[in-house]
């Protein structure tokens, strides 16, 4: 067993950190191996049959359905019900990327895995992307030693492939400092198209984003069907999202090292985590808590 969460500090490469920084959010390949990739997909196609099969509003571990039609289903909220969505959330580079971004230790604040495929019904050209932010800037944003920082981040992996076609997540690169008009920025992104970024990577890879950023989805034009795993994460002292209940015997066994990452803290700290610009990434490999075990002893005792 883990006897502490640790995670790296600077978990960016400078090139990294400057990417985010000027753009607001940063893709990093491969962050994780194929089996991984692998037993999250099989989990999460698994349990959206076993959703899909039980009576509608149903929920099976906590998750449900959010969304279910034959081209577009988002399972929400999947971490209680497979365990490699646990060991994904509490990943320690995945964390302390999040954790970069903001500044602070994270909680976690959401989960969602989304399958969806070319849907010819809402097919635009040009596309409209359903852009949006999650956060404000005078309320999500601040600097500190010269770099960005936001209160509330998400990491999006992609666990199939990426291609130009393929329904990656769109983004108007930079807008996370410009406070001005939603509006106004789409506007202007339409008039240019290039200030429109896709995401486009191999399977495995994790898109790491300010929420003050403006993105959206991208529309599908292939064939090839899309699964992604989301998990949002915000400072250690705000709230998890009310459409994220997880059961209370779920929480009472958390490990006390990530209690924290799942439970936040009620009082007003944050934990500082900052970096500055010339510090090496760190790239050593940190040890994994064991969520299957976890869940599979919870599973006996029910």
């Amino acid at each position: 067993m883990t006897e502490s969460f640790a995670r790296p500090h600077p978990a960016l490469t400078p090139a990294q950190r400057v990417s985010l920084d000027v753009n607001g959010y940063v893709v990093i390949p491969n962050t994780l191996t194929s089996d991984e990739v692998g037993e999250l997909m099989e989990g999460i196609h698994d349990l959206k049959r076993e959703l899909q099969a039980a009576a509608p509003g149903a929920s099976i571990r906590s998750a449900k359905l959010l969304g279910n039609s034959p081209l577009h289903v988002t399972v929400s909220p999947p971490i209680e019900a497979i365990p490699a969505v646990a060991a994904y959330c509490a990943h320690p580079r995945l964390v302390a990327m999040a954790e970069e971004l903001i500044g602070g230790e994270a909680r976690i604040c959401e989960t969602a895995a989304i399958v969806n495929r070319r849907d010819p019904d809402t097919y635009r050209d040009p596309p409209t992307y359903g852009f949006h932010t999650g956060v404000d800037i005078p309320f999500g944003s601040h600097i500190k030693d010269g770099l960005y920082h936001c209160c509330f981040v998400k990491t999006l992996t992609n666990l199939t492939d990426l291609g130009p076609d393929d329904g990656g997540t769109v983004v108007i690169a930079g807008s996370h400092k410009m406070d001005v008009p939603l509006d106004q920025l789409i506007a202007a992104a339409k008039e240019d198209p290039r200030l429109i970024h896709h995401f486009v990577a191999p399977a495995g890879s994790t898109l790491l984003l300010s929420e003050t950023l403006i993105h959206g989805t991208g529309q599908i034009r292939s064939e090839r069907e899309r699964t992604i795993l989301i998990c949002g994460y915000n400072a250690r002292l705000m709230p998890r999202w009310d459409f994220s209940p997880w059961s209370q015997d779920f929480l009472d066994r958390i490990p006390e090292a990530y209690r924290t990452l799942f439970n936040g803290k009620q009082n007003w700290t944050r934990g500082p985590r900052y970096r500055t610009l010339d510090q090496p990434a760190d790239t050593r490999e940190y040890p994994r808590y064991d969520w299957k075990s976890l869940m599979e002893a919870a599973a006996v005792n029910v």
